[in-house]
């Protein structure tokens, strides 16, 4: 479970996201170069669409969360799309069409990181393509995807009832988990968060409905920033709110700690990453690295050592992730 919160209201565009999971993704954060040749059927060394996988080329480096070793669920390219994947127990994808490529969900936001760099080029991308859910790990692929770019706009698209449903607008800045986008919508507008005060009632519980609602409430106290240092503060504040502490428990899920939260600055191309077990916030400065076609990916494990600020120049270990 995991709650995504973007600020597009100033001339910095800043988007947060938590991971909330019941056990370690052991996630690296992996530098994709220009050039990588990817195979949308590959789960890691098992081919798992052997049909009519889709195939590309990464037009954009990028700089993503990968989990398990299998794909990527978060990150930024140097274009300023960012892009994040959020559980979804709704998710019911549609039938095969045995024309289009397919691509399983694990890939989605690689593919969307690597080839667009905004976000109605993202929705265009879709429109060609078929997502496949894989398990791993013993569980299902089930997400929904939150986009956004450095105008400021941004898209939520979920698959519900074997339908894609796309939501498209600079509006759209927030988003959990269930119910399904449009009935979080709904419940959102039954409380009215555009006007906040201290009085106001705000729903604390760790269920995607309160953090919801608990987020919208704080962006719309959230002042202007006039710094890079304000505006990824702020969001990450936000995202911290929203956060799932230690043992708190959802109801018929069991417990899901947040992992880490990641803030990407859209404007300046940075990428910020703070682990929940770690006091300290790392980030890596894309206007720093090189995205040459023909390097390799490279990578590091935020878990393997005590890191502490700008990253950029440690991350040199051979990636290892087979996607």
């Amino acid at each position: 479970m995991c709650t995504r919160v973007f600020n597009n209201s100033s001339a910095i565009k800043v988007v947060g996201r938590s991971m909330d999971w019941p056990e370690s993704t052991r996630p690296r954060i992996v530098v994709n170069p220009r050039g990588l040749q990817r195979n949308g059927g590959m789960l890691g060394p098992i081919q798992v669409e052997k049909e009519n996988p889709l195939q590309w080329t990464s037009l954009y480096g990028n700089v993503a969360t990968s989990i398990y070793d299998l794909g990527s669920v978060d990150g930024i390219n140097e274009k300023g799309l960012g892009v994040h994947g959020l559980f979804l127990t709704a998710t019911k994808l549609p039938e095969r069409i045995d024309d289009l490529p397919v691509l399983h969900m694990g890939l989605w936001a690689q593919y969307l990181l690597d080839c667009a760099a905004t976000v109605t080029e993202a929705l265009a991308l879709m429109d060609g393509v078929q997502l496949m859910m894989v398990t791993a790990e013993g569980r299902d692929s089930s997400i929904h995807m939150a986009i956004e770019d450095a105008s400021g706009d941004s898209a939520v698209i979920e698959f519900v009832d074997g339908e894609r449903r796309i939501y498209h607008g600079s509006e759209y800045q927030l988003m959990t988990n269930d119910p399904a986008y449009s009935e979080q919508l709904a419940l959102l507008a039954q409380q009215d968060f555009s006007h906040p005060s201290s009085d106001m009632p705000l729903p604390g519980n760790v269920n995607p409905r309160d953090r919801f609602q608990r987020a919208s409430y704080y962006l719309n106290l959230l002042p202007a920033a006039e710094s890079v240092q304000e505006a990824v503060a702020g969001v990450m504040a936000i995202v911290r709110n929203c956060s799932v502490p230690f043992g708190a428990p959802y109801k018929g899920f069991g417990i899901y700690n947040t992992e880490y939260r990641t803030v990407c600055d859209l404007t300046d191309r940075l990428y910020f990453f703070e682990l929940s077990t770690s006091p300290s916030v790392i980030w890596v400065d894309l206007k720093k690295l090189d995205f040459s076609e023909g390097l390799p990916m490279t990578a590091i494990d935020p878990n393997s050592g005590f890191y502490n600020g700008d990253i950029s120049a440690d991350i040199t270990e051979a990636a290892a992730v087979m996607y």
